[in-house]
């Protein structure tokens, strides 16, 4: 190439919450990215990995060109599903994969499942795993790697590190360290939690980094894309303050990780208090009948809303909402606590494995001219 700042590709965003935006890659940030995928997936000549992560999600979060890169093997398979998975892990002696959580459930709970015979690597993104999760493929001899990115940074743009004294602490407290989002990848900047509300000088305040404060998660360099195609307006209002925003909510903790606890839209606010969706269906899945889940905000008369939660039983589980309720009222705060569960069958999702919150939204407000919130 004459310039590495040239457009490699466009991918366009799922669109679940308006219109589909493109999002233009670099041949400098897709091989940046490539190369942490690289280190961090730990890829190498004798890699053998599982396609069921989707190429088309952010250039397969740039793992097709990783993968080459280390002169690895491609193992494709049409359909994610549980009996064939396990079959290709074994035959096919797969060292690695890679999906959304919902793909770790559904390795997880098939009747296939076994304790591995071989190491194998599982990175996971695109929603945050529940602690639950992560447990679970650790027992089967899992290696389970947490990354977080958007389709706005290449796919992974941070990585849950494993710290040095982490081995020595309880498997549940590990499963819970390694639930959080983490720090820059090893080639990207650093990533920063600020407040809503810039200073006077309209520069970007971090929040104190104490586990507590919220702020929206914000990132740049060379593994932030370009901007969107064909729409200066929209780039403008991402990188406002030089940064790009996610628009995901979380916080810092004292030693540098990040955790999410939201996307702004997602964020349930009932008398005045904010309820992250994210920490009510963790303590939800971390029940054993509990197969899959989300929750929203729904209107209420007196809070101005509440949440709900849509839940998944797992196969063969006879699980009550009261049972379910009282369970998420044993590890988080009471008010927290949906009132109301509806069990479904399934949840919609989109090509990529996100659940469509959007689509139980409207459901929910339908005939509500105004969304008031809290």
């Amino acid at each position: 190439m004459d310039d590495e700042t040239r457009t490699i590709a466009i991918n366009y965003t799922s669109g679940t919450t308006g219109s589909p935006k493109g999002v233009e890659y670099s041949h400098r940030g897709a091989y940046l990215n490539a190369l942490g995928e690289v280190h961090h997936q730990g890829l190498g000549n004798g890699s053998r990995y599982l396609w069921t992560l989707p190429m088309f999600h952010c250039n397969g979060w740039c793992t097709p060109w990783a993968l080459t890169a280390a002169a690895g093997t491609h193992v494709c398979v049409r359909a994610v599903r549980g009996p064939e998975m396990w079959s290709l892990i074994d035959a096919e002696d797969i060292t690695h994969l890679a999906g959304a959580p919902v793909v770790l459930t559904t390795l997880a709970s098939a009747p296939q499942a076994h304790p591995l015979e071989r190491p194998l690597t599982v990175t996971t993104a695109g929603a945050p795993p529940s602690p639950t999760i992560i447990a679970r493929m650790r027992d089967l001899g899992a290696e389970v790697v947490h990354v977080y990115g958007l389709t706005e940074t290449y796919g992974p743009y941070a990585v849950c590190e494993v710290g040095d004294d982490w081995a020595a602490r309880p498997a549940g407290e590990q499963a819970e360290l390694l639930a959080r989002q983490g720090v820059g990848m090893l080639t990207a900047d650093r990533l920063r939690v600020v407040r809503r509300e810039p200073d006077a000088e309209g520069r970007l305040v971090d929040v104190v980094p104490d586990g507590v404060e919220m702020g929206e998660i914000v990132m740049r360099g060379n593994s932030v894309m370009k901007g969107y195609h064909r729409d200066a307006e929209a780039t403008a209002a991402a990188f406002a303050g030089g940064w790009f925003h996610s628009g995901d909510l979380g916080v810092m903790y004292p030693d540098g990780y990040v955790k999410l606890l939201d996307r702004a839209k997602d964020i349930v606010i009932s008398g005045g208090e904010n309820i992250s969706t994210v920490e009510v269906e963790q303590a939800l899945l971390s029940h054993p009948q509990v197969a899959d889940v989300a929750v929203i905000g729904v209107p209420d008369e007196r809070w101005g809303e509440r949440p709900k939660a849509f839940v998944v039983p797992a196969a063969g589980a006879e699980a009550t909402e009261e049972a379910l309720v009282a369970h998420v009222r044993e590890r988080i705060a009471h008010y927290k606590a949906p009132r109301e569960v509806e069990f479904v069958s399934e949840l919609p999702r989109t090509s990529t494995g996100k659940i469509r919150k959007n689509q139980l939204r409207d459901t929910a407000w339908a005939g509500i001219a105004l969304q008031i919130q809290g």
